[in-house]
């Protein structure tokens, strides 16, 4: 019965699409800032584009302002920004995007 059980649950997950995630850790997130993007991003600024810093209203007004965007420029760079992907894993890029949207939301 218990198998059968687990058999429906595995079936209901993989047909319904549901991803599984973690939850960030913005402890981990906040190291890799720190070892990677502060060079550039202290304080949420922008050493090489002033006007393009990590702020709540400059992220907004760029549709930068969400996770999945957020990780996406992380791991595939633009402009002056090197891409991070083949750098940091997966969960250190979601744990850094966190991070940072955390930031830019609570005022740097």
């Amino acid at each position: 019965m218990r198998l059968l059980f687990a058999f429906f649950i595995m079936c209901h997950i993989c047909t319904n699409n549901v991803q599984l995630t973690f939850a960030a850790d913005l402890d981990a997130g906040e190291q890799i800032f720190s070892a990677n993007c502060s060079a550039c991003h202290a304080n949420g600024n922008n050493a090489i584009m002033p006007d393009k810093t990590l702020k709540s209203d400059v992220l907004s007004e760029n549709s930068m302002n969400s996770i999945d965007a957020i990780t996406n420029q992380v791991k595939n760079g633009k402009n002056a920004m090197p891409a991070f992907g083949a750098r940091l894993t997966d969960e250190d890029i979601d744990n850094v995007a966190n991070y940072v949207l955390n930031k830019s939301e609570n005022g740097w």
